[in-house]
């Protein structure tokens, strides 16, 4: 179908990241720059008749409810748009939920779209600080760039492309346009937060924060809900949008989750939320922190790991602020330990920028 296709993009190298393989590929090293509780946004798209595009940027996986009709036909968890497009592709316009970021991969996930899913994609991005000037393109070339060339999709399966050359551009803005039409359950782009930091190094920031280039990288578990969701801005919605482990039944059992800061910084105090968290909170926590200088991610037992919040008492559904006992030393990662298991909503780590 791609040499059918009009509208053709510059060559982008990517690799094709299998189904099962794309949240391995990124979620330890990337955030999804465009989730809709990090705070990305739907611009404007060129339809959306059967289903609204605001579903591309939902965090949680699509959902079936077979046999459900509204007004415009049977329901489906995604954006879907009218047959027979005149127009070469159908799009929608994102704002990024950060200031800027580069990107390294794209998600696109047509989960129970079968016989009306996108035949193809491609991928487009823009640095502006006008949101009307990125609209007023639509689907013109304007000056999108390209992102992520032509891919050929398919039903109800998720597809994944890594950037071969991921390079330092930065963008602001992302359009997903699809061939001709069809429907996407949801939307993906993973990347790396560049942030708008204050010159003042004393300033007090929180470095966790996925806004300020702060990524999950690893944790003990994530049962019921991802590690992903301690960095994201606000007190969330209900409990799905926290971070809750498996009930353990072993003695002396812990969870922990690692937080790689958007940068080195002395943290002079972090705050645990177990917001809607009332029958299912840690019993408590500790924090333990690390400067890092070796290749890769430190593991949760690697040599280094300090504590600088010993072991506390938490709370339902509510704030905790603890100072550290460490102001003065350096670090670029933070791992928060819940005692025995249970379930925290966010997680920061307020601090100054190491000069």
């Amino acid at each position: 179908m791609a040499d059918e296709i009009e509208y053709k993009l510059d060559t982008v190298k990517a690799t094709v990241v299998p189904s099962d393989e794309i949240d391995n590929t990124f979620r330890s090293s990337c955030i999804d720059l465009i989730s809709g509780t990090l705070g990305g946004k739907i611009l404007a798209f060129s339809d959306q008749w059967f289903a609204e595009a605001a579903n591309l940027l939902t965090p949680t996986p699509p959902i079936r409810q077979a046999g459900k009709m509204v007004f415009t036909g049977a329901w489906y968890d995604g954006w879907e748009t009218r047959r027979h497009n005149q127009e070469p592709f159908d799009w929608v316009v994102v704002r990024l939920g950060v200031a800027s970021a580069t990107v390294e991969g794209i998600e696109v996930d047509t989960t129970y779209f079968s016989g009306n899913h996108a035949p193809a994609i491609s991928v487009e991005g823009c640095f502006s600080d006008n949101d009307e000037e990125v609209v007023s393109w639509k689907g013109g070339r304007g000056k999108w760039e390209t992102i992520l060339g032509v891919q050929e999709c398919g039903p109800n399966k998720r597809f994944g492309w890594k950037l071969d050359e991921p390079t330092d551009k930065k963008y602001t803005h992302v359009r997903l346009n699809m061939y001709p039409d069809g429907g996407i359950a949801r939307f993906r782009l993973f990347g790396h937060a560049v942030p708008v930091l204050p010159d003042d190094k004393d300033a007090i920031l929180d470095l966790a924060a996925a806004q300020n280039g702060g990524v999950a990288v690893s944790c003990s578990d994530q049962h019921f809900s991802t590690k992903d969701n301690l960095l994201l801005p606000g007190r969330g919605k209900n409990m799905g949008d926290g971070w809750e482990t498996a009930r353990s039944r072993g003695k002396g059992h812990v969870d922990w989750a690692i937080v790689r800061l958007g940068a080195p910084g002395f943290i002079q105090h972090f705050v645990v939320d177990t917001a809607h968290f009332r029958g299912n909170f840690p019993q408590k926590v500790a924090i333990q922190g690390i400067e890092w200088k070796s290749e890769g991610e430190p593991s949760a037992d690697a040599d280094g790991w300090v504590e600088v919040v010993g072991p506390s008492k938490t709370g339902p559904d509510q704030e905790h602020e603890f100072e550290s006992s460490a102001k003065d030393k350096a670090l670029t990662h933070v791992k928060l330990i819940m005692i025995p298991d249970g379930g925290v909503k966010r997680f920061r780590a307020f601090g100054k920028r190491v000069a």
